[in-house]
């Protein structure tokens, strides 16, 4: 592993991209580097530290002599694929919700679980993008002071329905300003200068939608702490990239907010942005673009008599922490 051959499954998508700026930038030991796409995208050609990189379709033969592969591209095709790929050798980090809540599958954020990764299987499993965004600055907390209840409400981006998501987005914006209309494909709302329940398929028993109970199952393994009571709204809203998310969080003891910004201020992968006087917090503007969760608008949340919850703002990129950057730090661990 300490200089492998590494695949990028589904390359040419948003997260795909990513990928491969990232390991550039982040001067990732490489062996070779393959990437990976549908038969329609094979042929096309990718820069990569100067050079072209071309594009393979996507078979079992792909993966042949491959070390690490890095799978976005979609539950579906992880299903398919991703057990061939640990056939052939390699370790998947697959950044789909197939296998987060395998028994068997380590879903891993390197700055709070990086030990998870040593009892993986051949599949290592990216948590969804907001369960990253939210729990990450929460981790550090949590040791030294037990989350017991978290409420999340969070204001999603279109990066998170990749490309053809963001695509959307832009096209019914331009068509909303010159006074036309744009019939939505990837969303079953207008976009433009609207929101919207996120749009996965919600479960009659209880009411939530699939995004908001990944937050709560992915929270809870990962932490590994299944009593803790989570409760979260899932919006998508109009912004391109960076996802914001309003948590209002109980916890075991009593804790003021200066308590909270100073275990944060040395939290890694957090950027405190807290700044009343000029009511600056984190906004997707600022988040978008750089890896660190940004975190700010903390307070305590006078509803509880108790002095035991904060309440506080974050943003973070969807498309990196939430996504890209985090598979690359666990084939870094790898």
């Amino acid at each position: 592993m300490s200089k492998p051959v590494v695949a990028i499954v589904g390359a040419t998508g948003a997260v795909g991209v990513e990928f491969l700026q990232l390991l550039a930038e982040r001067d990732f030991p490489l062996a070779e580097l393959r990437l990976l796409a549908s038969p329609r995208s094979a042929g096309k050609t990718m820069k990569f530290k100067g050079t072209e990189l071309k594009v393979e379709a996507l078979t079992a033969e792909a993966f042949r002599g491959v070390d690490i592969a890095l799978f976005s591209a979609g539950g579906g095709i992880s299903r398919e694929y991703a057990a061939v790929a640990v056939r052939h050798g390699a370790v998947v980090v697959d950044n789909s919700s197939a296998f987060r809540m395998d028994a068997d599958v380590p879903l891993v954020i390197p700055e709070v679980n990086p030990e998870a990764v040593k009892t993986h299987k051949g599949i290592i499993a990216n948590p969804n993008c907001s369960t990253i965004i939210a729990i990450t600055p929460l981790w550090p907390i949590h040791q030294l002071n037990p989350v017991k209840r978290l409420i999340a409400a969070t204001y999603q981006a279109a990066s998170g329905a990749g490309a053809a998501g963001m695509a959307e987005l832009e096209e019914s914006t331009r068509a909303y300003l010159a006074g036309g209309t744009h019939e939505p494909k990837v969303f079953p709302h207008p976009y433009a200068f609207n929101l919207f329940s996120h749009n996965t398929k919600i479960d009659p028993a209880n009411g939530y939608n699939e995004e908001e109970l990944k937050m709560v199952k992915e929270t809870r393994k990962i932490f590994g702490d299944a009593s803790i009571r989570i409760s979260s709204t899932c919006i998508r809203v109009p912004v391109l990239r960076a996802h914001a998310i309003a948590l209002d969080v109980e916890f075991e003891r009593p804790i003021t907010p200066d308590e909270v910004r100073r275990i944060l201020s040395k939290a890694p992968g957090v950027r405190v942005v807290d700044d009343p006087a000029m009511n600056y917090f984190p906004m997707p503007k600022d988040a978008s673009g750089q890896g660190d969760i940004l975190a700010g608008r903390i307070r305590t949340d006078i509803s509880d008599p108790s002095g035991r919850s904060i309440a506080l703002f974050v943003a973070g990129d969807q498309l990196l922490k939430g996504a890209a950057l985090n598979a690359v730090q666990i084939a870094e661990l790898l």
